[in-house]
């Protein structure tokens, strides 16, 4: 069944040869690329290994069995063994994201709901930024437009790990099932008859790109720049630090506003440039990518959502997962990892279907 893990054991004994050769780690980039393979490889070898020590366990408990009926409950147990790490192994081989362990720009919109939408959005990002402290990862907001009332009608937040990363544990990893519209159905704040009302807010999330892995030449940009809006008060610049950025070939758009210095701004604009040129060139290229963001924010409209915040039921349910559980106030705080691995689970589900039937 597992025929080509053999493969996978041979280049993972390969991998260890290498790394322990001290020469290799001369060129760091090369040693982080062949451990970041090892450390995928670790757990199949592992896994296939204690499989056919079960497979060897059956065999002799069968054998001891026909002179000792006593050895046919450690046949059952060793089946029952063998068993769970069949499924564990079929789940070791789907086929994973080549970006899992990037880090993702996270941007959120309002929608269709006015000052009530611009709030939800404000209650997704601090959502968010309390899951990312819960799990240790590092944020930072690029860019946002407040609305009057302290919502935000578009915010940009980076979110990053701060060390080494385990496989199917990176920002990506976990965040990029978040893309979609999100449905909030309560009472807002500005309504007097206490009526519920329902509204949305759009979120997208893209893996961040580093500098080499898209070009950008400066033949190929508009940078516009202008005086920065806000709420009111001392957030509002009185230069033109604000900067538009408009990649001419692809007319992607990406811009900034939250620092003081046009410099600053630049350079925030730029990540968030790249990180969508990069998402729009694996759409483009991966048939496997544009599934993955297929599910992501066309339009911020109430009817196209992946899941609903009910406020009078506390109730937060996953529209493409089925999940739903009645604690909204701990999961707008934070508590985000049975939501999320409720879609992690439909995805590995999804693709070890596809690999069997290919």
């Amino acid at each position: 069944m597992f025929e080509a893990v053999e493969e996978l054991l041979v280049e993972h004994a390969a991998l260890e040869e290498r790394l322990a050769d001290p020469s290799v780690h001369a060129d760091q980039a090369n040693a982080r690329k062949l451990a970041k393979r090892y450390a995928e490889l670790t757990p199949i070898t592992a896994t296939y290994r204690a499989w056919r020590q079960a497979g060897e366990d059956i065999e002799a408990a069968r054998e001891f069995a026909a002179e000792d009926p006593d050895f046919i409950a450690e046949i059952k147990s060793a089946e029952a063994r063998q068993a769970e790490l069949t499924e564990d192994l079929r789940l070791l081989l789907v086929p994973r994201d080549p970006s899992d362990e990037k880090d993702v720009i996270l941007e959120i919109k309002a929608g269709e709901g006015g000052e009530e939408s611009a709030l939800f959005a404000g209650d997704l990002l601090r959502m968010y930024l309390r899951f990312a402290e819960r799990t240790g990862w590092k944020t930072e907001i690029i860019d946002s437009n407040e609305s009057d009332l302290g919502g935000y009608k578009d915010v940009s937040v980076a979110v990053k790990t701060k060390g080494t990363v385990e496989p199917g544990q990176g920002v990506w990893a976990r965040l990029k099932y978040e893309g979609g519209v999100h449905r909030v159905q309560r009472v807002p704040a500005t309504e007097s008859q206490g009526r519920i009302h329902t509204s949305a807010a759009g979120v997208l999330v893209t893996p961040e790109a580093e500098e080499v892995e898209v070009e950008v030449h400066a033949n190929d940009l508009r940078i516009d720049v202008y005086r920065s809006s806000g709420p009111g008060g001392q957030s509002v610049n009185t230069t033109d630090s604000a900067v538009r950025i408009t990649h001419l070939p692809t007319g992607i758009v990406a811009s900034c506003q939250n620092e003081k210095s046009q410099l600053q701004n630049k350079e925030s604009a730029m990540r968030i440039l790249r990180s969508r040129l990069l998402a729009a060139a694996q759409e483009a290229a991966e048939q496997e990518a544009s599934d993955a963001r297929r599910s992501q924010v066309r339009t911020v409209d109430r009817s196209e959502r992946i899941r609903t915040y009910n406020y009078p039921e506390n109730r937060i349910s996953d529209h493409r997962t089925g999940f739903k559980s009645y604690n909204l106030d701990q999961v707008l705080d934070g508590e985000l990892n049975p939501v999320i691995q409720s879609c992690v689970d439909a995805d590995a589900a999804a693709k070890l279907a596809s690999a069997q039937q290919n």
